[in-house]
């Protein structure tokens, strides 16, 4: 697997994986979000892509001028537990530190216990803080 910026022609790829792993909701629209994170100059999409050219899967990376965020971090099933996610975590996390970023945070959806467990794996621990938001759309 090879670990790349995604370009703005596999959108449609990218997408796909997101749906196919659960990682979507109706208020967070993912064509918009890819478009907006390739434009950014402070966020990228990194893809792992396999010898076949199958996008396998991918990590959003943004900069937030405080801290850097990990999103969409998306592994194909037929491709899971083969290390993939630990890899794109790892290039995110390069991403990141080229950057100046001191700190990675993400968010998990509660419940998701097969997610939580992984990013305990990889050494990312529970933070005191409650997320707070509200819509800005229409």
């Amino acid at each position: 697997m090879t670990i790349r910026p995604a370009r703005a022609e596999e959108a449609g790829a990218v997408i796909g994986l997101w749906y196919l792993c659960g990682l979507t909701r109706p208020w967070n629209d993912p064509v918009q979000d890819f478009a907006r994170a390739l434009e950014g100059e402070s966020s990228t999409i990194l893809v792992a892509q396999g010898e076949d050219g199958e996008i396998a899967g991918s990590a959003m990376v943004g900069d937030d001028g405080h801290r850097g965020w990990v999103y969409y971090l998306a592994v194909a099933p037929a491709v899971r537990r083969s290390g993939l996610g630990r890899a794109l975590m790892a290039a995110a996390e390069d991403w990141l530190r080229a950057r100046g970023c001191p700190k990675v945070q993400l968010m998990v959806r509660e419940g998701n216990e097969e997610a939580l467990g992984f990013y305990a794996a990889l050494g990312l621990e529970r933070q005191g803080v409650v997320t707070l938001g509200r819509f800005l759309g229409d």
